[in-house]
């Protein structure tokens, strides 16, 4: 994969009904799309494996032969640079129509997510450009969050482990002293520590204590000024 399709798609899931509905066909264990480009000159040719994993080929219609200069760095020109536009505008266009955002791996994160979306119908909203693997979820009447789940580096909650760590913070009442033990429990991150508490999501609370504290966040939620 080249650096351009690896940064365009990196964190994004393929939703393969939104693939067959913008044009891909199903062949075996693969879809595959193809579109001419360059007044017709060019045909782009995309693959997506049962993965999501998707790979590009260009051909010269008049020869049939592989074009690959718009891959290399150190070439320019304004014919190369139309390429490299039209076949970036078509992946990019590909990416919003058919992809959905999947910037939380841990499947108890996975887990969460869909009990939000089961229970109160709420999405999770990306509102920083600057910290784009951070998503909050507040209630439909007040605005108010109840939850927010991120990725940090495990080094800041103290925890002995190598790279990032998936959390959730939630809304907890004047009993968050005793339910914080860093270890399970922690200090809500980024958040009012007196309101708020941190969880990582690695099955150390199980999902039926961790769901019930969620509700107690939304019900507080509503309390809060």
């Amino acid at each position: 994969m080249d650096d351009m399709l690896e940064n365009l798609f990196k964190n994004a899931k393929v939703d393969f009904k939104k693939l067959v509905k913008y044009g891909f066909v199903k062949e075996n264990d693969h879809y595959s799309f193809s579109t001419d480009i360059i007044d017709n000159q060019f045909t782009l040719k995309i693959w997506l494996d049962k993965n999501g994993k998707i790979s590009t080929k260009i051909f010269d219609k008049s020869t049939e032969d592989e074009y690959i200069l718009h891959l290399l760095p150190d070439i320019s020109g304004a014919f190369v640079g139309r390429v490299k536009k039209e076949y970036e505008d078509t992946l990019v266009d590909i990416k919003e129509k058919c992809f959905e955002k999947h910037i939380f791996k841990n499947q108890q994160t996975q887990d969460v997510i869909k009990y939000i979306k089961d229970k109160y119908d709420d999405e999770f909203e990306f509102l920083w450009e600057k910290s784009p693997n951070n998503a909050i979820s507040r209630r439909k009447d007040n605005k108010k969050w109840y939850i927010a789940l991120l990725t940090i580096p495990g080094n800041k909650l103290n925890i002995d482990t190598e790279g990032d760590i998936e959390i959730v913070d939630i809304r907890a009442d004047e009993n968050v002293s005793t339910l914080v033990d860093n270890k399970t429990i922690f200090p809500g991150y980024h958040m009012n520590k007196k309101h708020w508490i941190t969880i990582v999501l690695d099955y150390s609370i199980p999902n039926e204590k961790l769901f019930n504290l969620i509700d107690e966040s939304y019900i507080l939620a509503n309390k809060s000024k």
